[in-house]
Formats: C-alpha cells, sequence, structure tokens
C-alpha cells in the first residue's frame, strides 16, 4: 500500500526520511523541555523582583503622590487630583514658572551638549579604530575621565575654573584672552564651563560604544568600497554611517536622557547661577521635593519631564528607524 505525503516526511530531494530521523524531528517540533518555562522563570526572578521594588513600585507610588498636595511637615496629605498639573501647566503662578525656566535650562544645556557628545567620539572610536603605537594607551586616557564619580568632577572644575586662582583662566590670559572670566556666575560663560565639562567627562564612554560598533562592521565592506573606488568620504557614509546605525541611535537616546538629567555638575560647579538660569529642570525637583518638602508638586515635575522625554525618545527611533524598501 502506498503511503501518502502525510505519513512519511520528505527529505531534501523527494527522498523519505529514516524512521530514527523522523521520530527525532517530530519529537523535537511537539515536546518542549520539561520544565523549561519554570527554568525561565527562576532566571527571571531576581530581575523581576529589582525590577518591582525599586522601579515599577516607585513609579506608581510617585504617580499616587503627584496627585495629592503632600508636604511632609503636614499630617495630611489631601487629594488634589491634577491640580499640581494644572499648576506647573500655568506659567503665571510661581512654581509653573520656575519650573519652565527650569525646563528651558535643560533644553539649552541638551540643545548644546548632545551633538557635541555624538560627533566628538564618533571622531575619536574612528583614530582610536586605526593602527598606530600606542594605540590602547590612548582608548584608556579618553576613557579614563569617565570612571570618576560627578563629586569629583564637580569639585576639580571649580577650582579649575575658579575667577582668581583657577588654572584655566591663568593660562587663558597668557594667550590673549579677557582676564577673570567668571565661568560660574555669569553668561554665556556658565553654559561653557558646563557643557565643556560634561563633554570632557563622558566623551570616552560614547567613544567605545562607537568603537566596539566599528568593530563589527565587516572589513570586506571597505574593501568592496575601495575595488568600486570609493573616497574615504564615501566609505564614511555608505559603509560606516549604515553600520553604525543601530549604535547611532543608543548613543543619541542615551546621551539625550542623561542630558535632560543633568544635575550634579550644575549643583556643584555653578549652584544654578547665575540667578537660577543654569538650574535644571532635575535639580529644580530635588529642591522642591528635598529642600521644599513639596513632594507632590515634585512628583508631578518629575512625570512632566518623563513625558517629554517619551516623546523625544520616540522621535529619535522614528528619524533613525531602518527604511525598507518595497
Amino acid at each position: 500500500m502506498t503511503q501518502g505525503p502525510s505519513s512519511i516526511e520528505q527529505a531534501g530531494g523527494g527522498r523519505p526520511l529514516p524512521p530514527l530521523a523522523r521520530a527525532a524531528r517530530t519529537g523535537t517540533r511537539n515536546r518542549a523541555p520539561a520544565g523549561g518555562g519554570k527554568t525561565a522563570y527562576l532566571f527571571l526572578a531576581p530581575y523581576l523582583v529589582l525590577f518591582t521594588v525599586f522601579v515599577a513600585f516607585p513609579a506608581v507610588y510617585g504617580l499616587w503622590v503627584s496627585f495629592h498636595s503632600w508636604d511632609l511637615l503636614l499630617p495630611n496629605k489631601p487629594w488634589v487630583g491634577l491640580g499640581n498639573y494644572r499648576t506647573l501647566l500655568d506659567p503665571g503662578t510661581a512654581t509653573g514658572g520656575d519650573f519652565w525656566q527650569s525646563m528651558k535650562a535643560t533644553a539649552i544645556f541638551t540643545v548644546f551638549a548632545v551633538p557635541l557628545l555624538v560627533v566628538l567620539p564618533l571622531g575619536v572610536a574612528l583614530i582610536l579604530n586605526q593602527k598606530f603605537r600606542g594605540r590602547n594607551f590612548f582608548r584608556a586616557v579618553y576613557f579614563a575621565p569617565y570612571v570618576l564619580g560627578v563629586a569629583v568632577i564637580g569639585v576639580l572644575w571649580t577650582l579649575l575654573l575658579d575667577p582668581n586662582i583657577g588654572v584655566v583662566n591663568y593660562y587663558l590670559e597668557k594667550v590673549g584672552a579677557p582676564e577673570n572670566i567668571a565661568w560660574t556666575t555669569s553668561l554665556p560663560w556658565a553654559w561653557i564651563a558646563l557643557v565643556g565639562v560634561t563633554v570632557w567627562w563622558t566623551l570616552g564612554y560614547n567613544a567605545v560604544i562607537y568603537l566596539a560598533g566599528l568593530q563589527d562592521i565587516p572589513r570586506e565592506l571597505y574593501e568592496a568600497a575601495k575595488v568600486d573606488a570609493a573616497s574615504r568620504w564615501g566609505r564614511f557614509r555608505h559603509v560606516t554611517l549604515p553600520g553604525l546605525r543601530p549604535v547611532l541611535v543608543f548613543v543619541i537616546t542615551i546621551t539625550i536622557l542623561a542630558s535632560a538629567n543633568m544635575f550634579g555638575q550644575a549643583w556643584l560647579i555653578t549652584g544654578g547661577a547665575p540667578g537660577n538660569e543654569t538650574r535644571t529642570a532635575i535639580m529644580f525637583i530635588a529642591q522642591e521635593g528635598l529642600q521644599n518638602f513639596r513632594l507632590g508638586t515634585a512628583a508631578a515635575m518629575s512625570f512632566v519631564l518623563a513625558f517629554f522625554l517619551m516623546l523625544v525618545s520616540l522621535v529619535t527611533f522614528f528619524f533613525f528607524r531602518e527604511r525598507r524598501s518595497s
């Protein structure tokens, strides 16, 4: 009796599989490993516990706090609904005006810092990806500032930028720059100081990420581009940039988020001066919640800032999405 196609599985070339091979294939396809799902959840459990305790629960609790007039100095925390958000969205109120001023300061810092922290590390990574003597030493030198804490960076640069005893002004005056530049108490020097310090501090981190991405681009693509007589700019544009697209999206996203959450540099170097011009949103949130004890308003500010950061992240992913031709 001739067996139908359903009773004997076919191998390549139309030949039927041996019985043992058919049994192995059927068993592999139809049976999941015993306890596989439980094992996966067992490995995920530590992360899920930490995520729930330190991320999910604080976020939900913070949202709940933002709907209250939550003052640590008062026993009652009355429900105000969206009152805190309405206050923030009204620039005419004292809190709302200060909040949008801090958002403006955050935007200024982000607009000037992000392009530098995207372009300069890429140039450094392209250089460090070449073969030359001492390459590993220079890789370590560029990455070294990133291992320092923000407190160390703040104290170090506060001394270096001091208008009276700082070495920055001393050497600038030697080359004819204006005397006694007030790096921390006047504009635009305060912004130049904050952006410059941040770029010096974190450039190495982005450069290392770019370097890892460059080393994943197949060398055959560059060789093929050379065969086609592509120039260096052509190879960079048509081979390097497309190969770095996922890395570029990651670097831009984390740099925007980190810049929008800048706190330590402004707190330690300028203190928000002059006036409140360099007081960022995170700095104002910390003052409102931890100094003025108005946690309800501070929580609402945090969620407004988070909303804007999510929008910016979505725009970034949309702009750099991979466009596939039909």
